[in-house]
């Protein structure tokens, strides 16, 4: 990640808007494990190492141009290379893609070779470690705004102070919600029968993430999106 943000800021790759509030984000993660935070920090370690491979992994399909893109990263890789596409939306876009697509998956992946055999209390355990992540975001977010949206949108500064932790709040609240609903498209995927019934989820995931990333980049963006984040 650092390599990388090195390099698109050199370039003035504003794919490095949405890299550089994932590269906090997952420090902050890595340093809660360090601190004991969850239940098996092993397993959360795991896990946050296999979420950023279904990023690198989409970021190399798009830079060769191959077929299996995700839809959803393609949308955004291609709004960041827009000059009138805002800094709030390149981070709206990547949050979307990365949590509400990749983070399904990820858990799917990790969780079924396990789910089986866990007891109960073990599922539990998976989910609350998967909640407490949340915590971090939620420390995440005003360092988002005050180092990544600030210098770039000054106005926001303004918000900032007149809302005070208010906007952080909303923030915070948007992306528990995902998560939740992340969770839940999981674990469904854990309980489907056969292959073509986690296809047909895998499809609803994907027409899901494509619809709030079109409602990002409309005119009336905030007004879409914000139907979309409160919508089951």
């Amino acid at each position: 990640m650092d390599s990388l943000l090195s390099q698109w800021q050199r370039q003035a790759d504003r794919r490095a808007d949405f890299l550089r509030c994932y590269r906090l984000m997952t420090g902050n993660v890595l340093l809660a494990i360090e601190q004991d935070e969850f239940h098996d920090g092993p397993w959360v370690r795991h896990l946050l190492d296999h979420f950023a491979d279904y990023y690198f992994a989409a970021l190399t399909a798009y830079e060769g141009d191959l077929p299996e893109t995700p839809a959803v990263w393609l949308a955004t890789h291609r709004a960041a290379v827009q000059p009138n596409t805002l800094i709030l939306q390149n981070l709206l876009l990547g949050i979307n893609a990365h949590i509400n697509y990749d983070l399904v998956f990820t858990l799917y992946d990790v969780l079924s070779p396990e789910w089986d055999a866990l007891s109960a209390a073990g599922r539990r355990r998976r989910y609350e470690d998967h909640r407490r992540v949340n915590a971090v975001i939620g420390r995440t977010v005003d360092a988002v705004q005050d180092d990544v949206v600030e210098p770039q949108e000054p106005l926001m500064d303004v918000i900032d102070k007149l809302l005070g932790p208010v906007d952080e709040w909303t923030a915070s609240l948007i992306i528990r919600r995902w998560r939740e609903e992340v969770w839940r498209h999981a674990v469904q995927m854990l309980a489907a029968p056969d292959e073509a019934q986690r296809e047909h989820l895998r499809q609803q995931v994907e027409t899901i993430t494509l619809d709030r990333a079109k409602a990002i980049l409309r005119p009336d963006g905030l007004d879409s999106f914000g139907r979309l984040i409160w919508s089951d």
